[in-house]
C-alpha cells in the first residue's frame, strides 16, 4: 500500500526544465523496437531502474506521447508496461515503467518527484518526445504516488490517470500551480481501498478546482488485470484531450524528512 513520506517542502527560487547537477541521466542505448528494454541511469546519486518501451510505428522523426507508468506493490517498472504494449502499438506513444526503489511502495522524496524527471529526460535523449504530453498512469500503490507526484509537477505532466486508490496530501493540492486533470476508474468491490474513499478523495479534489473524470466498475475488486485493456483505453482517450498550453516547467524542491 501507498504512504507518502510526511514532508516538510520549501520551494526553491526558479524554475527548470532540465536535470540538475546530481541528477544526469546516462546515455541509453539504442535497442531494438518492440521490445520492453531494461534501462539504468543515475538519479539523486543512484544507479536507478527503469523499462522503456517504444513501438515499432512510433516515427524516429516525429515527437510521440508518453505515458510513464507507476506500478502497484510488489511489482515493478514491466507489470504495467505488459499491460499497456498493445495499445501503445496501435497507437503509436512510448512507455516508460519506473522501479520504485522499495518495490513493495513508492516513497518520497527518494522516488520522486526528481526520480520521474530524470526517467522523461533520459528518455528524451534518445527518442522525439512530445513534452507538452508526458503522462502518468497508476495502479495501487502508484495510484496515489502518480496523483501527488503529478500535484507537485502540474505545469510538468499534462494529466494524470489512475485505478484503484484515490489518495493525496491536501497541501500537495494547495500549491499546484496548475489545475490538472485526472481521470479515475475505482471496482465498487474493492476490498483494499473501499469505494467511499475512493469517492471521497475524488470530492476533495474537485472541491479544490480540479477536473475530474469518473468511473465506477460493477462488481469488480482491486484485480486491475481483468479489467486491463478497458481501464488503459479510456485513460488513453482521456490522455488524448489534453495537454499542456506551454512548454513544460519542472518545479525545483527541497525536501526534509
Amino acid at each position: 500500500m501507498f504512504y507518502l513520506l510526511c514532508l516538510l517542502l520549501c520551494l526553491t527560487a526558479g524554475q527548470t526544465n532540465q536535470p540538475n547537477q546530481t541528477q544526469t541521466a546516462q546515455p541509453i542505448m539504442a535497442q531494438p523496437a518492440s521490445a520492453i528494454v531494461k534501462q539504468t541511469i543515475t538519479s539523486g546519486g543512484r544507479q536507478r531502474t527503469f523499462y522503456l518501451f517504444v513501438p515499432a510505428n512510433a516515427a524516429s522523426d516525429k515527437p510521440a506521447p508518453l505515458v510513464v507508468l507507476l506500478h502497484p506493490s510488489g511489482g515493478n517498472g514491466q507489470y504495467l508496461i505488459k499491460r499497456w504494449q498493445d495499445l501503445a502499438s496501435r497507437e503509436g506513444f512510448l512507455l516508460a515503467g519506473p522501479d520504485a526503489l522499495n518495490t513493495d511502495h513508492w516513497s518520497a522524496p527518494v522516488d520522486g518527484p526528481d526520480f520521474l524527471r530524470d526517467v522523461v529526460e533520459a528518455v528524451r535523449t534518445e527518442h522525439a518526445l512530445d513534452r507538452r504530453r508526458v503522462y502518468l498512469f497508476g495502479f495501487s500503490a502508484g495510484s496515489g504516488f502518480a496523483i501527488n507526484m503529478s500535484l507537485l509537477q502540474s505545469e510538468y505532466f499534462a494529466a494524470t490517470a489512475a485505478y484503484a486508490s484515490i489518495s493525496f496530501k491536501e497541501q500537495f493540492a494547495e500549491i499546484a500551480a496548475r489545475k490538472i486533470p485526472f481521470s479515475f476508474t475505482v471496482g465498487v468491490k474493492d476490498e483494499i481501498f473501499p469505494v467511499a474513499d475512493a469517492r471521497a478523495g475524488r470530492d476533495g479534489l474537485r472541491a479544490r478546482g480540479f477536473p475530474v473524470e469518473w468511473k465506477e466498475i460493477a462488481g469488480a475488486g482491486h484485480d486491475y488485470a481483468t479489467n486491463a485493456a478497458a481501464i488503459n483505453q479510456a485513460a488513453w482517450e482521456f490522455f488524448q484531450q489534453h495537454q499542456l498550453a506551454v512548454e513544460p516547467q519542472y518545479r525545483d524542491y527541497q525536501f526534509r524528512k
